[in-house]
């Protein structure tokens, strides 16, 4: 893409992992005036504030990244506040958005927001054909919300906004605090540390025969962006690579690529989660060009090299 079509865009979340790759991508294009809200100024869960942003912003596009996430666990702790921050700042932004005329709006989902038991390639046909899984549903069913609010105001008003799902995030910058952490930071954690300090073994919840697809946080950066210039429709648009991954072997590659020795502990005791998935990507290629390029084990060493332990 040389130019992008819209000038001022709002980039909710646009300072968090996720969202600086986002903001950069945008910025790389000239003449665009992108504004990044941080929390301290904007409580997205309050509608006076979120409001005030777009009368402050004036944004032609919205993009919205922000979001409440977590791990398996911190899902489990927080299912009241994972639906209810989740739902309030993703309808609030949307219906603000449509009063305050914005062309554009583009609103991230979750793979979470899947059936627990849908055949894989997950499809995205297949996303209302039963129940979340249950550690992550309130998170999951909050997302999932913004799909149906936009279908149904592309159908009432008009307003153009798109939903996109991706897979299983990871990169340099991700989150790496164990207690809120996802799979990938939290086993780099644990074997960096078990490296550093000496460990015998390490801990890993679950048994490890659940599969996850797993997309580096560049490749879904590119991917949203070009969804933005390019796509408007309603249907819901998976981005991923399109390949699983057991977490049995994911483990393996991780204690390979950091050279942990010791032992690893499987916690059967704890949920494994969503028994698969892994995404049909045939739609994002079609309508808008999109194809991961990052491979797994070069994402890991990238990311692995950019973990920093204090």
């Amino acid at each position: 893409m040389h130019s992008f079509p819209y000038r001022r865009i709002t980039v909710t979340g646009g300072a968090g992992f996720l969202g600086r790759h986002v903001v950069a991508k945008l910025r790389d294009f000239p003449g665009l005036d992108v504004v990044v809200p941080r929390s301290k100024d904007f409580d997205l869960i309050d509608g006076a504030q979120v409001t005030r942003l777009l009368h402050e912003s004036r944004p032609e596009m919205v993009i919205h990244l922000a979001a409440v996430v977590g791990g398996i666990g911190h899902n489990q702790k927080n299912p009241g506040r994972f639906l209810y921050e989740n739902l309030m700042m993703g309808t609030q932004l949307i219906e603000a958005a449509r009063k305050f005329g914005v062309h554009k709006f583009v609103a991230l989902g979750t793979v979470c927001a899947y059936p627990k038991f849908t055949p894989t390639p997950f499809k995205e046909e297949d996303l209302w054909n039963g129940y979340p899984e249950e550690t992550n549903a309130p998170y999951g069913l909050a997302k999932k919300m913004m799909l149906a609010q936009l279908q149904a105001y592309r159908t009432q008003y008009g307003f153009k906004g798109i939903y996109l799902l991706p897979a299983n995030l990871y990169g340099p910058g991700d989150n790496f605090d164990l207690e809120t952490s996802h799979v990938i930071p939290a086993l780099i954690r644990k074997c960096v540390t078990a490296c550093r300090e000496g460990h015998a073994a390490i801990d890993v919840w679950g048994s490890g025969t659940a599969s996850r697809e797993f997309l580096y946080v560049e490749d879904c950066a590119e991917g949203i962006v070009k969804a933005a210039a390019q796509y408007d429709g309603p249907d819901p648009v998976n981005l991923g690579t399109g390949h699983e991954i057991t977490i049995k072997d994911l483990v393996q590659l991780i204690v390979r690529l950091t050279g942990f020795q010791g032992k690893v502990r499987w916690q059967g005791d704890k949920p494994d989660g969503q028994p698969r998935r892994c995404l049909d990507t045939s739609r994002a290629l079609e309508k808008f060009g999109f194809r991961a390029t990052t491979s797994l084990e070069v994402g890991l060493r990238k990311t692995i090299d950019s973990y920093h332990p204090d």
